[in-house]
């Protein structure tokens, strides 16, 4: 098995993919992972930490050439290989591919995964760790050039359902996700679909989402929405705004930062459309959906339209749809006759799976 990791500068995927190795060393599995910078940086021993990009970019595509060659050796030895790299950089304002297109096909990776994080964790270690003059702005749009490159690399080299898009990991593991598509392919893909924006108020019902997510993590290779949940920064630019505030703090990765309230405006409608987008393809990636729909306190159920319309997104496209409705009352017909079966409890779910041998 190979596989190809894409990520913009800041995301950090290197420990995330050691630790993918060492669960797979544990499990007995020979894999090997390729650190593309890393590899470039010894080959260039005369070149300060964080300042490759400042090479003439002649030298640069000869280094990355020698550092894929290595790749290439160190693939014949091992069973399994991930190479950890770019899939674009931007020199000088230019932005370029990071890879060159002959040796991707003599790798021929199995699997392509692009790995993203919120702006403000990614901000919040380009400050930390990089000499990177950017904005918010640039950090949304090097993650979907990364998305993009990486996404027509994998449709070109292996067609349609190679390339799959990664969240870091909040309630689920980015290792144990990789580690799954990897090695587990038989476990089934599920996006998971719940109530959020207006359920962060409520502690029970949040607890009764997460232990759905848990439940259904426990059997399948879940993708969760919730992993780059960036529209609570929206929010909070908008009642900044109207509060007259300059600044809003919000809690990155590593700890909270602060931005400031027009540079987050300035990305609103970054963050609104990616959110779009981001949970449409990962419906798309998914063979199936598995949605909760609580009752909220008022006794109404927790059905928002971002919900309604992942549903209705799955059942277009052939998914699998599959509804736990913890309400009271009863679905209405566009809840039921887009479901493959609806179900009143993640238990009862469980078991239906079982009995399909999903488990």
């Amino acid at each position: 098995m190979r596989a190809i990791v894409t990520g913009q500068v800041g995301v950090d995927k290197g420990p995330f993919l050691e630790a993918v190795q060492a669960q797979a060393r544990k499990n007995g599995k020979d894999l090997h992972v390729c650190h593309v910078g890393k590899m470039m940086y010894q080959e260039a021993p005369d070149v300060p930490a964080g300042r490759i990009l400042n090479l003439p970019i002649t030298r640069l595509n000869t280094l990355r050439r020698a550092v894929f060659k290595e790749i290439l050796r160190a693939a014949e030895q091992h069973e399994h290989v991930i190479v950890n790299t770019h899939a674009t950089f931007r020199w000088r304002h230019g932005l370029f591919a990071a890879f060159d297109f002959d040796q991707l096909k003599t790798f021929n990776a199995d699997l392509y995964f692009t790995m993203l994080d919120n702006v403000e964790s990614v901000h919040q270690r380009l400050v930390r760790d990089h000499d990177l003059d950017h904005s918010l702005k640039d950090i949304m749009v090097w993650r979907e050039e990364e998305l993009l490159a990486t996404e027509i690399i994998a449709n070109i080299t292996r067609g349609y359902g190679h390339f799959f898009m990664i969240s870091r990991g909040r309630s689920i593991p980015t290792t144990q996700t990789i580690y799954r598509l990897m090695f587990e392919r038989e476990k089934r893909k599920v996006y998971l679909s719940f109530p959020m924006s207006h359920v962060m108020d409520l502690p029970d019902t949040l607890a009764e989402i997460e232990g759905f997510k848990a439940t259904i993590n426990e059997h399948f290779i879940c993708f969760d929405p919730a992993d780059v949940d960036e529209f609570i920064l929206h929010k909070m630019a908008l009642q900044a705004l109207e509060e007259g505030s300059t600044t809003i703090q919000v809690q990155a990765a590593d700890g909270p930062v602060t931005l400031k309230t027009q540079d987050v405006a300035q990305i609103s409608g970054d963050i609104l459309g990616q959110i779009y987008a981001r949970d449409f393809k990962m419906i798309d990636q998914s063979d199936m959906i598995v949605s909760l729909v609580p009752e909220l306190p008022n006794g109404k159920p927790g059905l928002s339209s971002g919900v309604e319309r992942e549903l209705h997104h799955a059942f277009e496209g052939g998914k699998e749809v599959y509804v736990v409705w913890t309400c009271k009352g009863m679905p209405s017909p566009f809840i039921t006759e887009t479901a493959t079966r609806v179900f009143h409890s993640t238990a009862q779910a469980i078991e239906y799976f079982r009995a399909k041998k999903y488990l």
